[in-house]
């Protein structure tokens, strides 16, 4: 009866939720939680040990990110199915995650129900995504990706920095810091840079603590 369960490796860290998920797959008579990681150094130990069939992976993990995560799991195992459960709901969230290698994108409220099917789809080589999903998606502005630098800078800006404490926190001077708060600007279709961190922190490019 196992060799015909999806095995499960779900990846999270906090202990109700991995408890929560894996008392939902134990009533699955086709799954079963094969391993339960925290981290993503776990998960990594973990997956390379189980080879489950189907990885359920949060984005907000200590250490190592679970985004990260995906992508050195996809790069030892290209054919790993990752199915990414989490609160994150930014649209650049969402197309890093799937650019990372991740097969669909859930929310934490998802109802049981849809996550099983989901498990169970993703299983079967499908990736679907779920409308709301789509739509964040859809509003994703490829042509106006902020670079890792200009990403820093508006870190930074978030974390109340002005031009000159930027400048001598990246190595760089306050010119060359101005040109790239000029350009996340435009990018982010913004005039002020209290505008920039809403916008990056409402589509994901950035996250609070």
């Amino acid at each position: 009866m196992s060799k015909l369960q999806t095995r499960v490796l779900c990846v999270d860290d906090h202990r109700v939720v991995l408890e929560g998920l894996a008392s939902m797959i134990r009533r699955q008579p086709d799954m079963r939680v094969v391993a339960s990681a925290s981290t993503g150094e776990q998960a990594l130990a973990f997956f390379q040990e189980h080879q489950p069939d189907v990885t359920l992976m949060d984005l907000q993990l200590p250490g190592m990110s679970g985004l990260e995560t995906i992508r050195l799991i996809r790069h030892g195992w290209p054919g790993a199915r990752i199915i990414v459960l989490t609160m994150f709901q930014g649209d650049e969230d969402i197309y890093r995650a799937l650019q990372a290698g991740a097969a669909t994108y859930l929310l934490k409220d998802v109802l049981t129900r849809d996550l099983i099917r989901t498990i169970r789809e993703v299983h079967a080589g499908r990736c679907p995504i779920p409308p709301a999903v789509a739509e964040h998606l859809r509003a994703h502005p490829d042509h106006a990706a902020l670079s890792p630098r200009e990403v820093a800078v508006v870190e930074l800006i978030a974390q109340g920095r002005r031009n000159k404490e930027i400048a001598r926190e990246l190595g760089i001077s306050v010119e060359t810091t101005k040109v790239h708060v000029k350009k996340l600007l435009g990018k982010l279709a913004v005039s002020d840079r209290a505008a920039a961190v809403t916008v990056a922190l409402r589509r994901g490019i950035i996250h609070l603590g």
